[in-house]
């Protein structure tokens, strides 16, 4: 079982996920919804594992980046 996260932790991981953001919907490069047409849930649920992997894949880059590979 995993440690409960201390707030400070929290606030420190949701900070990194802001930062990250825009790199992370560049990565993701999912379109917006078409004018009125709304998402279904399947689609939304696809939408945010795509936006979860490029997330991993974000933090990934700027890690690598900022250890000079």
């Amino acid at each position: 079982m995993s440690q409960p996260v201390s707030k400070d932790e929290m606030l420190k991981r949701y900070r990194e996920f802001l930062d990250l953001l825009p790199l992370t919907l560049a990565i993701a490069g999912l379109p917006p919804s078409e004018g009125q047409r709304y998402f279904t849930p399947e689609q939304m649920e696809l939408r945010g594992q795509v936006l979860q992997n490029a997330f991993k894949v974000a933090r990934s880059v700027v890690r690598e980046a900022v250890r000079g590979g």
